[in-house]
């Protein structure tokens, strides 16, 4: 019998991947739909993606190995299993508790040094990352998910959920060729979802760990980060003074003096598209 929550077909992919799958506990499906299972020690993860995902598993894969040891605080890889039915890669755990875990009173006080997280990553030279999330790849992925009917509406704003797609997409494309010009002139190596549950805590001193989730890395314009980062964290606050505080620290901590609302309104709408 399957465990609760999981179906059959899951449940033999697990038992065909993990080396002894008793020892492992599951923990969630991501936004990817592939299975996410904790060692019962605690130190290291498991990530399961069935071979119609198995691009996906193995652009995190050689994310991590590109990453791990670079200065910035992420899993290392442990193992790789590939059947033909998918993959399994094991990493270890980075300590803590997602930052979206914490009250919003709490994620203020982590908030500095999860943006000195980001702008570490930042930091990394481009040119010496092998890994594209650029503007023409990601309306790429608009263009591919619109036209298969496919945004997920909870991905979308209220003012937008009732929108057909193809309007959405439009008001993003109008915009392209002054974002590309931007992008070139600021590019930077992006996590690229940049989103609370994808932080970690220590619960106790409240300082960011490290970062998990990096299948979306790669070199970008920084805006596409900044914007999920501060929309995201947008959920955790509680009154408009803390997202005003969150707001002056992020920028003031990655030194940019004059914030581009509009730049980041830009990838905020384009982001929601390339999910599906």
């Amino acid at each position: 019998m399957s465990p609760i929550g999981v179906t059959k077909g899951e449940f033999d992919l697990v038992y065909g991947l993990l080396e002894d799958p008793s020892a492992w506990v599951p923990v969630r499906s991501g936004e990817s739909g592939d299975l996410v299972y904790r060692h019962h020690d605690g130190r290291r993860y498991a990530k399961i993606a069935s071979r119609p995902r198995l691009d996906g598993l193995v652009g995190e894969r050689d994310r991590l190995a590109w990453l791990y040891g670079r200065g910035i605080a992420c899993p290392e890889m442990i193992d790789w299993r590939e059947t033909e039915e998918g993959a399994c890669l094991t990493m270890t755990a980075i300590p803590g508790v997602p930052a979206a875990d914490l009250s919003g009173a709490d994620l203020l006080k982590a908030w500095p040094s999860t943006a000195q997280q980001l702008g570490i990553m930042h930091s990394l030279p481009v040119a010496k990352c092998p890994f594209e999330r650029r503007l023409s790849h990601m309306f790429g992925c608009a263009v591919d998910v619109v036209s298969r009917n496919a945004v997920n509406p909870d991905f979308l704003p209220d003012e937008d959920k009732d929108k057909p797609q193809q309007e959405l997409l439009a008001r993003v494309e109008q915009e392209l060729p002054l974002r590309l010009d931007q992008e070139q002139a600021d590019m930077v190596v992006c996590h690229g979802d940049p989103c609370m549950p994808n932080f970690m805590v220590d619960p106790q001193s409240l300082r960011c760990t490290g970062v998990i989730d990096l299948g979306r890395l790669g070199n970008a314009d920084r805006y596409a980060d900044l914007a999920l980062m501060v929309a995201n964290a947008g959920e955790s606050w509680t009154t408009p003074n803390e997202a005003e505080r969150a707001f002056a620290i992020l920028f003031n901590v990655l030194e940019i003096s004059a914030p581009d609302r509009e730049r980041l309104a830009f990838y905020l709408r384009l982001d929601p598209l390339t999910w599906g």
